[in-house]
């Protein structure tokens, strides 16, 4: 996907206000899913305003799933467990999400669907999820090297005893979606554990799960009912204000109807344990996911390292808290992130790229970086490489820089976060 629009990030003197962010894109992609493929109408709240969940119910459509949306809630008639044969390719756009995860469900239809992509998205491994679907009983051709697009040729599917190679949370929801149409109990076991926002689903839409320490187990054959529920703020996001509160000493940010899944809320361990005051309230339960009042006050920063099994729990937020490791006392390490070379863009290779353009001194090592801290960061013209969360990530680290940041492709925040700017230039003062 080209992201041509540029976009000038002022240095602010500190950051404040109130906010309630998008629902959360990982939880709105799963509800959304089983809310097709469940028995009635699911209402669900908050749901996402990025082009990737809007990319899965594209797909939904279809595949002949109806669906109504009012500002940020959307209406799903669920269609069971048999889908529509597509008349065209399902396009998932940007969304590696929606590829990986829908995968699962098209494996136990009788028919054959095409999964495309972006340029970006098309570049991106499915070997992943192609190995163990096929071992299921259905047929996945791709490109050379298991990329996109995928021919899926599903049906009648044997149920999987799998250990995941690679922890990722969408490889395990996408054999645990599989399941649903096995003969018999799929069993998923990770090495490390990673966001169970795919149990929880399934548990919510009806569906009987057992989960004992990294194993899930599910017997296949089970049908969804339909549900209504909010869908939480996403964490992921909130990393970029958390981040920037984090930078100014003085800086107070609230932000209200946050998920706190302890699967994902290691975030907020590790920037205390950098310095900065968090605290959480109103924390309640919705449909297994917790929900709260997360208040955030910058202190003096200190630094950190992040290796395994942490990585994995922070995947989506190493390139913010890369991003702002300059700013800190003692800098920041982090290693076994190699999955960081294959996302929408190599990230490790892009954090260091604009680091070095705002005059930063960076480690680039193959699976990680060491960025040293003590150190201060000037105004430049940098490079989104076409990935959100970079763009986003360095308007963070801009705010704090010695003059004005220009972010080339600044637009690909649209994919998860559309709102984002307007959100961070009403909290910067």
């Amino acid at each position: 996907m080209a992201h041509s629009g540029s976009l000038v990030i002022h240095p602010a003197r500190t950051v404040a206000g109130s906010l309630r962010l998008p629902g959360d894109k990982s939880i709105s992609h799963r509800y959304a899913m089983l809310a097709g493929i469940a028995e009635g109408v699911s209402r669900l709240e908050n749901f996402s305003t990025g082009a990737d969940c809007a990319s899965t119910l594209a797909c939904l459509k279809t595949l002949g799933v109806q669906w109504e949306r009012s500002q940020n809630s959307i209406k799903i008639h669920g269609r069971g467990p048999k889908l529509e044969v597509p008349t065209a390719s399902l396009d998932c756009g940007n969304s590696g999400s929606t590829m990986r995860m829908i995968s699962g469900i098209l494996a136990g239809q009788e028919f054959t669907s095409e999964l495309i992509g972006d340029e970006s998205l098309s570049r991106r491994p499915m070997a992943r999820i192609i190995t163990p679907l096929e071992t299921m009983g259905a047929k996945v051709a791709a490109r050379d090297g298991g990329r996109p697009p995928l021919r899926i040729s599903g049906g009648h599917l044997r149920a999987l005893d799998y250990k995941m190679p690679v922890a990722s949370a969408q490889v395990k929801s996408a054999l645990l979606f599989a399941g649903l149409f096995a003969d018999g109990e799929t069993r998923v076991s990770e090495p490390v554990r990673t966001r169970d926002h795919g149990e929880l689903a399934l548990r919510a839409f009806g569906a009987e799960i057992k989960q004992e320490g990294r194993e899930a187990r599910l017997q296949g054959g089970q049908r969804l009912r339909a549900i209504e529920a909010p869908i939480p703020g996403d964490l992921s996001s909130a990393a970029f204000f958390i981040c920037a509160a984090a930078l100014f000493p003085d800086s107070q940010v609230i932000i209200s109807g946050l998920g706190m899944n302890p699967t994902r809320s290691i975030l907020l361990d590790v920037l205390t344990g950098m310095g900065v005051r968090i605290s959480v309230t109103q924390l309640e339960e919705q449909h297994g996911e917790l929900i709260g009042t997360v208040q955030i006050q910058g202190d003096e920063l200190k630094g950190t390292t992040i290796r395994s099994p942490y990585t994995e729990m922070l995947i989506d937020e190493i390139p913010v808290l890369a991003a702002i490791a300059p700013y800190t006392t003692d800098g920041i390490e982090i290693g076994d992130a190699r999955e960081l070379r294959v996302k929408e863009s190599d990230r490790i290779a892009a954090v260091a790229s604009n680091l070095r353009a705002m005059g930063a001194e960076v480690e680039e090592r193959e699976d990680g970086l060491r960025i040293p801290g003590g150190q201060k960061l000037r105004g430049a013209e940098i490079d989104s490489f076409g990935d959100h969360r970079i763009a986003m990530a360095f308007a963070v680290a801009a705010l704090r820089a010695e003059g004005e940041t220009m972010i080339r492709g600044a637009d690909a925040a649209v994919i998860s976060y559309p709102e984002f700017y307007a959100t961070l230039e009403g909290l910067g003062q």
